[in-house]
């Protein structure tokens, strides 16, 4: 058989089409590749032969744009068309909507969860035996009192009549109905709309320009018509539930929340009438044993779950194991505490876990689930308990002071973790652990998919310094710099998360297989996943290692700016005053006062920093030592960072220092040199670097994309390129939306009515304030969000009254955008009876201070919050008046 291959694609200068196509629904890799042709402004085709390729029955296919860059963008995705067809050749023409394209968004697992008991009811009406052309339609997911509809001109598509229009079938992965317009005159004018099945009526026409058949086409030929159609307002959207499983408290708790407490959370869920339940990572981060190791982003394995998380109540009671009056009474004692201490909760699991252990550790090696779950993950498990075993044996994550093993080996770690050592059970005990948390999260999961619920997990941008994986693969990463976040309006001095940044160079030669074990190793668990900082895809922001914050960070990848550009420029270049901080007296002075002369004694000479001071940790090191005026301390950092330019790796290449407008050096320079260093910063920051990073991420982000059939969401927040939207909506990736943190630098806040479909809005994340926190910290800004986005007259109250958050609630549900998501505060602070009095305690994170601990727990148990009907009532109110 024959395949003419037509596909509308309204392409810009340097864009190509490929058309790939496979053997199999599972096969990732292309058995052929074929570029198309460009055919006229509307189309590009290729003649596709099915005999010669082998292939028969069914045509597994995908096709992508690559641009003048090299970045690679699939336009659609590995679809499977029927070919059963007794045909020498048939036409396909496959329509691409580039602003609004859902089918590969409902195309994921999560969709299979969340619409496994929507039934559309079948539709009665007579299909051609000998059909010209053949409707496959793409259409948003819609509730099942509705059903796609053609109507148009003439007798077969019944002149337009809104009550009898053509109704399409329900398929799996989309809709479908066969015509013949061998008779009809042409040509015909149609539209695609929304019929109501209870009114009996059409209730909403496509927009745009009428289609057209233009050939009555023949049946030994037809015609396949592979639509997009956009039904806004009737396309499914839902809403989610965003808290870290350690923030869980129940009845049965142990000062923590663990995989257990997901199972009441999901049947209060159902009863709010929310589809989603958010988690932050559940990886393990145990690396000192203190609340150090709170900090759920910096994991000690990406493969690993975190032992904490581990219902103990739930192991103990399989096992027949009996805890002692002394362990219940800690047990009570740590869950009555209002926040997580986690090292008291740490412990008294830990003990817990080896007592279950020793009563269980002969039996379960012989379990058949055990001996599975260890063959499939081996790669990691071993070096992972190999791992803890020694940061255990030298109270040390840090492998580099390890007296054996420091430097990893594959045939040494796996001879360390023989049976036949004697330290085996310390060893073993992390494969038990494993193996619990792994089938208790999976009871879960598999509990809130019976329910109609999705699970969406976490996808951290960075590992822990002192991890499994750093050890193992050092190639992998730049141990020499740190990952973080520039500064902005929430942290002045930016972000150091202090993981190691990547060797992308070295993660693609096996096509980023470490990513991608990760996305396969998070699919075992969540039907969703939010990928954290996905900037970080294409560039992320480098800090030395002698930095303590973000401040003197550059991009990496980037291109660095020649220092003769600035003498092109007009401005004459000199090292000490653009590269050197800016230190006069009068500086000092207003700085440091009284102690003016003691900093120039102690740290300067000849005008600037000693060299033996001229890092922060130089300075946070004296000060540690000599603590005496330790509240001089960050002064002494900013004065450090006041620099104009960075020196780059290469000679005579400099970055620029990031919010070098509010330097004191730059201040202080003659305003036409201001003038051409602000255009040669925009430049370097926001047009430079634009080809490059789009390059970089897109292939980054198609080689996680090609591993996982789950939703992608993209914490899209930040310094944000202006590529970026284009970019995720055309890797199908919903972006997010945060009011408080509008994209546009003109807004003051976003509005949620303004949010695209393929996208999530929230009223806050994990790193900000809540709603109510927010209300009472920044009094200005309230006032006008008060006024002017809640359209309420008169002064803002002191505080966020349970009307007001019911109100921004509600804007958020009404949005256009495919997922409303909230942080369980937020939603909690729509009912004054229920809500938190300490409104301080309700935060997750503060990502200007690195010393945070993250131990924020729920203010009543799970059994307590469903007993509180009118709450939950309310809520599902809310989101049904939605349409949610």
């Amino acid at each position: 058989m024959i395949v003419n291959y037509f596909i509308q694609y309204f392409a810009h200068y340097g864009e190509g089409l490929v058309i790939k196509l496979y053997d199999s629904e599972e096969n990732t890799w292309p058995m052929h590749v074929q570029n198309l042709e460009y055919m006229n402004p509307q189309y590009w085709c290729g003649v596709l032969d099915l005999d010669e390729l082998d292939i028969k029955n069914q045509l597994f296919y995908s096709c992508s744009m690559i641009n003048n860059t090299g970045a690679e963008y699939v336009i659609v995705p590995k679809t499977n068309l029927d070919i059963k067809y007794k045909k020498k050749s048939i036409n396909v023409y496959q329509q691409i909507i580039q602003q609004a394209d859902w089918s590969a968004v409902y195309q994921t697992r999560a969709f299979d969860i969340l619409l496994k008991k929507q039934k559309h009811p079948p539709v009665k009406h007579k299909e051609a035996k000998k059909p010209t052309h053949i409707f496959k339609v793409m259409a948003p997911q819609m509730q099942a009192r509705y059903a796609v509809c053609i109507t148009g001109s003439g007798k077969l598509l019944n002149d337009w009549e809104k009550s009898n229009p053509l109704l399409l079938e329900k398929k799996k992965n989309g809709w479908a109905l066969k015509l013949s317009f061998a008779k009809e005159k042409i040509p015909v004018e149609y539209k695609l709309a929304v019929y109501d099945l209870e009114l009996k009526t059409i209730v909403y026409y496509e927009e745009g320009d009428n289609r057209l058949i233009t050939n009555g086409g023949d049946p030994e030929q037809p015609s396949i018509l592979i639509l997009n159609a956009a039904f806004d307002k009737y396309s499914w959207r839902g809403t989610g539930v965003n808290v870290p499983v350690f923030s869980l408290r129940s009845a049965n708790s142990w000062g923590i929340g663990d995989f257990s407490d997901l199972a009441l959370l999901t049947d209060w869920a159902l009863q709010a009438g929310i589809n989603m339940i958010q988690l932050l990572p559940v990886n393990d981060t145990t690396a000192t044993s203190t609340e150090k190791d709170s900090y759920p982003y910096s994991a000690i394995s990406p493969f690993a779950l975190h032992p904490l998380y581990l219902d103990l109540n739930k192991l103990a009671l399989n096992y027949g194991y009996l805890f002692s009056n002394e362990i219940k009474e800690s047990i009570k004692q740590v869950n009555e505490k209002k926040a997580v201490d986690y090292e008291s909760v740490l412990q008294l699991k830990t003990k817990a876990i080896k007592l279950i252990y020793a009563n269980d550790k002969n039996a379960f090696k012989d379990d058949f689930a055990f001996m599975e779950f260890f063959d499939v993950n081996r790669h990691w498990l071993v070096p992972y308990a190999v791992f803890c075993y020694l940061r255990d044996t030298y109270s040390s994550a840090d492998f580099n002071t390890w007296k054996q093993l420091a430097v990893y080996s594959e045939e040494a770690v796996q001879e360390f973790a023989s049976p036949d050592t004697p330290y085996y059970d310390e060893i073993c005990i992390h494969y038990y652990i494993q193996f619990h948390l792994h089938l208790q999260l999976k009871d879960a999961v598999d509990f809130a998919h019976k329910k109609g619920i999705i699970f969406k997990g976490d996808l951290p941008i960075g590992i822990g310094r002192h991890s499994v994986d750093s050890w193992m693969y050092p190639q992998l990463f730049h141990m020499d710099l740190q990952a973080g976040a520039p500064p902005d309006y929430y942290s002045k001095t930016g972000q150091n998360w202090n993981f190691p940044t990547y060797n992308w160079e070295a993660m693609s030669a096996d096509g980023y297989k470490w990513w991608r074990q990760r996305m396969e190793h998070l699919g075992n668990y969540f039907d969703a996943i939010r990928i954290d900082h996905v900037l970080g895809f294409f560039r992320i922001w480098s800090i030395p290692l002698s930095s303590i914050e973000g401040t003197l960070g550059f991009f990496q990848p980037v291109k660095a700016m020649r220092g003769s550009l600035l003498a092109e420029n007009g401005i004459h270049f000199n090292y000490d005053r653009f590269c050197k901080p800016y230190i006069t007296d009068h500086i000092l002075k207003d700085d440091f006062g009284d102690d003016m002369h003691w900093v120039k004694d102690t740290f300067m000479y000849a005008g600037n920093f000693k060299k033996e001071y001229t890092t922060q940790q130089a300075i946070v090191k004296f000060f540690k030592a000599n603590p005496q005026k330790k509240q001089l301390q960050n002064k002494l950092m900013d004065l450090l960072t006041d620099v104009i330019l960075l020196p780059a790796d290469k000679e005579d290449y400099y970055h620029f220092r990031i919010s070098m407008q509010q330097t004191r050096s730059y201040q202080h320079l003659p305003g036409f040199e201001k003038s051409i260093l602000d255009r040669l910063y925009e430049l370097y920051f926001f047009k430079d670097q634009n080809d490059l990073w789009e390059q970089e991420g897109v292939k980054k982000l198609e080689a996680l994309k090609s591993t996982t059939d789950m939703l992608l969401c993209a914490e899209d927040l930040g310094m944000i390129p202006e590529f970026m939207d284009r970019v995720l909506h055309q890797l199908y990736m919903l972006s997010l939306k945060v009011q408080r943190m509008p994209k546009k630098a003109t807004d003051h806040f976003s509005d949620p009515q303004k949010a695209p479909y393929l996208s999530v809005v929230t009223t806050a994340t994990h790193d900000m304030s809540t709603m109510r926190e927010w209300w009472e910290q920044e009094r200005e800004n309230i006032q006008s969000f008060f006024n002017e986005t809640l359209g309420h007259y008169g002064a803002a109250p002191f505080y966020c009254e349970p009307w007001i958050a019911t109100d921004i609630i509600n804007q958020h549900l009404q949005a256009p955008a495919m997922w409303a998501v909230f942080l369980l505060q937020d939603l909690l602070a729509i009912d004054g009876n229920i809500r938190s009095e300490n409104v301080r305690a309700e935060r997750i994170n503060n990502p200007a201070d690195p010393n945070h601990v993250w131990n924020y727990r729920m203010h009543l148990n799970l059994e307590d919050m469903m007993a509180h009907s009118e709450f939950t009532h309310k809520l599902k109110e809310m989101v049904l008046h939605s349409g949610r």
